[in-house]
């Protein structure tokens, strides 16, 4: 089950501890990238594409509790 990406209104928060700063997140992502290799073999991404990306588990930092994460009203955010 994925677990939704907050957005500008609204943040994530522990419903057992009341984290709101600190989270360990797990996502999958399907990505396009332009690698550009200099004469040593360095690789360095130039362009980057996200094709596809879901949010998998967010695990808080502090209590370490997983799927206790929900979703709040940021404060003072336009609704």
């Amino acid at each position: 089950m994925t677990v939704p990406k907050p957005t500008a209104g609204t943040r994530w928060r522990c419903t057992l501890c009341g984290n709101l700063t600190r989270f360990d997140v797990t996502r999958s992502s399907k990505v396009v990238e332009y690698v550009h290799l200099d004469l040593a073999g360095e690789p360095r991404i130039e362009e980057q594409e996200v094709l596809s990306e879901s949010i998998e588990s967010v695990r808080c930092r502090w209590c370490d509790a997983a799927d206790q994460v929900e979703l709040v009203d940021r404060p003072g955010a336009q609704v």
